[in-house]
Formats: structure tokens, sequence, C-alpha cells
């Protein structure tokens, strides 16, 4: 069992859930991917940037996180977790997302697709 098997994780539906009831949905891909698609009440900060915007973060909402397939994602939910963050990674990422048919809004507000 590698790090990322022992992370809380929720499903793609359960995510959704969660954004709907006040959970942050965090976007950790890098800028292209997050232009060609992402969901449409989510924030953007790539993961690489995270250390220096955390900050922008508020701890007292929990924290879904999002890359396209749940490894940068795991990485990400594991530091939030040693910050003190209520996180928690989506499993499959926006690969699973969009596959369950959870709707998808590229930069310009069109229909988004994962790259």
């Amino acid at each position: 069992m590698n790090q990322l098997d022992a992370l809380p994780t929720v499903s793609v539906d359960d995510a959704a859930l969660a954004a709907a009831g006040g959970a942050v949905l965090l976007d950790v891909r890098e800028y292209e991917e997050w232009m060609s698609g992402h969901a449409p009440t989510a924030i953007h900060i790539p993961m690489n940037d995270l250390p220096s915007r955390v900050g922008e973060l508020d701890r007292t909402r929990r924290i879904v996180c999002i890359c396209r397939s749940g490894n940068r994602s795991g990485r990400v939910t594991a530091w939030l977790l040693q910050q003190g963050f209520d996180a928690v990674n989506m499993a499959g990422g926006m690969f699973q997302w969009a596959s369950f048919g959870h709707p998808m809004v590229n930069h310009a507000g069109n229909a988004g697709v994962v790259i």
C-alpha cells in the first residue's frame, strides 16, 4: 500500500454533493488543463503554487482536491492535512468527473474537456 492509498478519499458523486453542501473543490492542475475544462464551482490553484497561495483557502471548509486522475491531488491532500486542513482526495480526478456526466466548463464558459 502506498501513501496515497491511506488518504481520505471521496467518490466523484460524493465530491459533487460535498461541493453543493459548502465544500471547496480545489483544482490543482496546470493552467492549460484548467482552461480546457473544470467543475463550474471549483477554484484553481496549481499544485506548485499552493505553498505560496495556501492563505487563499478557507480553513473552516472541507477541501476536495482534484486533478486529472487523482495522483497530484493526492499529494496535495496529504500536504493540506499536514497543514491542518480538512482535506480529501477526489478519486479518479476530472477524467472520472467527466465520465460520470458532471458539468464542466472551459475558460469561456462553454462545455469543457479534460486534457
